[in-house]
């Protein structure tokens, strides 16, 4: 809410939320969109959308002038195409959930918000009908931050359901907060999966100059119309540049920056594939192979939600642990320091993690281990504190990333009994540990 001698100022020179402004102020000059101010604390700042996309805020006094350049321009809507079929393309199904890829500028709210139909895009991408026969469904739109594993499920089930109609392979439109977590659990879930499942998405709103949207949901059809991989992966770009995409192994994905387009890292792997602004692919590591000998595909979705994903780190009150217990979770992973570390040999009464570890361990919880390095592996028997954690019972997770760690436990908990779950844990299952890391993998 802006002020009230600021809405006089704008008043004064008939300027309205939306409309291109200048703003002067301390010998600096900038042009961009007025946008609604929703800081309550700061009612004096002008907010602006730049060309470049972000906000920012100008303290107005009476030294600053401001200037009406244009009037808002509101679209609303892109334009309309739906893609036409092509039988004797490959059939690939698009599972539409919204996120960045599917929204815009709101002008009413300040920021990015509206949701756009899948058909908008598709009048930016005309190459689609040559690649694949596209099918659009359209299951939910959903911010991915807002995503629990009940939608997973319904992901899961819906894949499984295009597969067996004959689908080639299925794109998945995401958000990017949370994608890799949905390529986890879809990984897990999707069992004899015979094709490949490609999760793409936007940094950047498709309303944006810069949107990197269009390349990405063109290169995820090509993979999911050309390639042979029969796995669950990440395709967004590689590089911060319109060079190339990238697909990522989707239990070996995770978001590193928050707003590159490259955001979308390997984690102690290599990408599957890297695909061509022409949408060309080329392999770049090992990766499961589609098979003539094609099994039914399963949606094995059942998901245990008492699971927590716990960060140590110094002071960290273990009593955490005993919260998680009394509300009934069935299984922890915490985010260890380095190989595995979390406070167990230390001075200061109530502060070591240890006593509550076994305590869970002996109800049946079951406790895996992970490091906030991200990259690398934990290991049993390097330091001694690493061996009682690992005498007490906690499963060291080997190089699997926290957030895989936490999907899998999930997921093994809500399909086995705990000592299987356990057993589990540590041992690959869908590509999420690797016996060896390269240190290239470090690097890409």
């Amino acid at each position: 809410m802006y002020s009230e001698k600021l809405k006089t100022r704008f008043d004064e020179n008939e300027i309205s939320i939306g409309d291109t402004i200048k703003v002067e102020s301390k010998g600096q000059a900038y042009e961009g969109q007025l946008m609604p101010n929703t800081q309550s604390n700061a009612p004096d700042s002008i907010i602006m959308k730049l060309k470049s996309g972000y906000n920012i805020g100008i303290l107005y006094d009476e030294k600053v002038r401001i200037t009406k350049l244009g009037s808002a321009k509101r679209p609303t809507s892109f334009p309309f195409t739906i893609p036409r079929r092509e039988e004797n393309l490959p059939k690939v199904t698009l599972l539409w959930t919204g996120g960045t890829i599917g929204s815009k500028v709101g002008y009413g709210v300040g920021g990015t918000s509206t949701t756009v139909k899948p058909e908008e895009l598709f009048y930016y991408i005309p190459e689609l009908p040559g690649i694949a026969d596209l099918k659009v469904r359209h299951l939910f739109s959903v911010w991915s931050q807002d995503l629990t594993y009940i939608e997973w499920q319904k992901l899961a089930e819906a894949v499984a359901e295009e597969l067996n109609d004959g689908a080639h392979g299925v794109v998945i439109s995401h958000g990017t907060d949370t994608m890799h977590y949905t390529a986890s659990a879809l990984s897990f879930m999707l069992k004899d999966l015979n094709a490949p499942v490609v999760l793409t998405g936007a940094q950047r709103s498709s309303d944006r100059g810069s949107s990197d949207a269009f390349l990405n949901l063109a290169a995820a059809v090509s993979l999911a119309a050309k390639s042979d991989i029969a796995e669950v992966g990440i395709c967004m770009h590689a590089s911060s540049s319109d060079d190339r995409m990238q697909f990522i192994r989707g239990v070996k994905a995770r978001k590193m920056h928050t707003s590159r387009r490259d955001a979308f890292r390997p984690i102690n792997d290599r990408p599957i594939a890297f695909v061509s602004t022409k949408g060309e692919i080329s392999y770049a590591s090992e990766y499961k192979k589609v098979s003539s000998d094609h099994e039914t595909t399963k949606a094995r979705v059942n998901f245990e939600p008492g699971v927590a994903l716990i960060k140590a780190y110094p002071n960290s009150d273990p009593a955490v642990i005993s919260y998680y217990l009394e509300k009934g979770y069935r299984g922890l992973i915490i985010e260890g320091t380095g190989l595995g570390h979390v406070p167990i040999d230390v001075t200061h009464e109530g502060k070591s993690w240890l006593m509550q570890i076994k305590g869970a361990i002996n109800t049946g919880t079951v406790v895996g281990i992970t490091s906030q390095t991200i990259y690398g592996r934990v290991h049993t028997s390097v330091y001694e504190p690493l061996r009682v954690l690992s005498d007490a019972g906690a499963i060291f997770c080997e190089d699997m990333l926290p957030e895989t760690a936490y999907v899998k436990l999930g997921w093994l908990l809500g399909n086995y009994a705990a000592k299987d779950a356990k057993e589990l844990l540590g041992k690959n299952m869908a590509g999420e540990i690797k016996k060896r890391i390269n240190y290239d993998e470090f690097l890409v």
